[in-house]
């Protein structure tokens, strides 16, 4: 039976508000945290990164964050004149720069609990074998037809 194109709208908006409920309230536990440790939700983020892999570049750390470079940049300047990072050029390719938590960061990332995914976890494992596997199947087809259409977007400006 064919779908409608009511229907259609309707399972869109359900997907859409279940996006909006998870990234709010991503969002709102992530604040609470970094605000009980003077940070914004960026800075825990980086060092929560951080604290994972020890040592990243700027340009990997972006990634990680799904952040623009200037972002980063300006997260980490900010961060730098705080304690939190260093930056160090890399040994190999002196245009590279790496960020690695000082003892002071990696002390503070140790000590914040990353409550937003631990809930997620908790979550996703509640889910069957089969049903994480659909859902990652679904989720990155969705990532990649978002990114395809945000770059349609922004070559529409150019």
């Amino acid at each position: 039976m064919a779908r409608t194109g009511a229907n259609v709208q309707t399972d869109v908006d359900r997907i859409l508000e279940a996006i909006v409920y998870l990234y709010t309230e991503s969002r709102r536990v992530t604040k609470e945290s970094a605000r009980a440790h003077g940070l914004t939700g960026p800075q825990v983020t980086a060092l929560k990164i951080l604290e994972g892999f020890g040592t990243l570049s700027l340009s990997e750390l972006g990634a990680r964050m799904s952040a623009k470079s200037s972002t980063v940049t300006g997260l980490v300047d900010r961060m730098e004149r705080d304690g939190l990072v260093r930056r160090r050029r890399s040994p190999d390719d002196r245009r590279v720069i790496h960020l690695e938590p000082t003892p002071a960061g990696a002390a503070l990332a140790a000590s914040i609990p990353v409550t937003a995914m631990e809930v997620f976890q908790g979550a996703l494992t509640s889910l069957s074998k089969d049903d994480r596997a659909e859902l990652t199947r679904i989720l990155s087809i969705l990532a990649e037809r978002v990114r395809v259409e945000i770059d349609r977007r922004e070559n529409l400006g150019d």
